[in-house]
């Protein structure tokens, strides 16, 4: 049975699960027009991760996802790192209160939860891997099971706990990447080369995550081994995503060179290395950049938060984490509809 079949969908697109600019609305747009629609829910805290899930069931009687970060109870609860020396003076010299919240993330044990008592058809997870056992636990409930690999090693991981299938993320992507492994960090893998090695050591199907923006690109990884593509960066600029708009006219400023649409892979906004576009924060602090001294995820994502809420409510591109793909010289303004109309008419 193709991946299609078994996700029940019409056409071979994902609608990536971008945390904090995904939304019910997007996810049920995508979903009723026939591919699968995603919302990013692992900065969600449990009760309103039960009703964004009720609101897209509302919206659409299509398949959808729900994603989910996987970290650890000390991962998620704990400040056991201090907040960098030039963090703190970039604070102090911006008239800047650095509010921390009670924990860096949220609890996963919780949100997994939330599947269990009100199960999705599709569930998919980043950052970690879960137990065979809650593999098949969220399978007992019609849920389908989608793992996130920056690595053969993880695709394989995956396989052999009984995920239905894994969304291979290449160094292309934009925003965080997905894998666990040290093998995932040290060399980065390009798309092609990794959905090449992954389909040679796993039979389950793939889906491929990185830089694919247009349908010829769908195409391509089709045609590597990858039997559905998996888009964020395309969907940013059109109207149901969730994102402010300096940021979405940053994307489409890169996309008309009236910004440079240069992307770095940086640790410095989170502490886990994730792709966005090229701004003055990256360069102004680009020196701590490879010390080994960063707090971990979720911990510096947390202390720069104040940082970014900060930037957006000034309309500050430059202190803004603007994650992005290779391709997002692409990316235009339309609605969400008008993508995924293109991307079909040229498939």
């Amino acid at each position: 049975m193709s991946l299609l079949d078994t996700l029940n969908i019409t056409y071979p697109i994902i609608q990536a699960p971008m945390a904090g600019a995904t939304t019910p609305e997007l996810a049920a747009t995508v979903s009723n027009f026939g591919g699968l629609g995603s919302l990013g829910s692992g900065m969600t805290v449990p009760n309103v991760l039960t009703s964004q899930i009720d609101t897209i069931k509302s919206l659409t009687d299509r398949p959808f996802m729900i994603n989910l970060m996987v970290l650890s109870e000390h991962e998620s609860s704990n400040f056991d790192t201090a907040m960098p020396l030039w963090l703190n003076q970039y604070y102090q010299e911006n008239g800047i209160v650095a509010e921390l919240p009670e924990r860096p993330a949220q609890n996963f044990a919780e949100q997994l939860k939330v599947l269990y008592d009100n199960p999705v058809p599709v569930a998919s997870f980043t950052f970690g891997i879960i137990s065979a056992e809650q593999v098949q636990r969220l399978q007992s409930f019609g849920t389908r099971v989608i793992g996130t690999a920056n690595h053969p090693l993880e695709a394989k991981a995956w396989s052999e706990i009984g995920a239905d299938a894994v969304c291979v993320q290449g160094a292309e992507a934009g925003g965080h990447r997905g894998g666990w492994l040290p093998q995932s960090e040290t060399d980065p893998l390009g798309l092609l080369t990794l959905i090449s090695q992954t389909r040679a050591c796993i039979e389950i199907p793939l889906i491929a995550a990185g830089g694919v923006m247009t349908a010829q690109d769908i195409k391509a990884v089709q045609a590597a081994g990858a039997e559905l593509a998996q888009l964020g960066t395309a969907f940013l600029t059109t109207d149901q995503c969730g994102i402010n708009d300096t940021y979405k006219q940053a994307l489409l400023d890169a996309s008309h060179s009236r910004r440079s649409s240069e992307t770095r892979l940086t640790r410095l906004f989170s502490g886990k290395l994730a792709r966005g576009l090229l701004n003055d924060y990256l360069r102004d602090f680009a020196q701590f950049e490879s010390t080994d001294v960063l707090p971990p995820y979720p911990q510096l994502n947390a202390m720069t938060k104040s940082m970014r809420a900060h930037a957006a409510h000034n309309l500050d591109a430059e202190h803004l984490s603007l994650w992005a793909g290779q391709g997002v010289a692409l990316v235009k303004q339309e609605s969400t509809l008008d993508l995924l109309g293109r991307l079909v008419k040229q498939l």
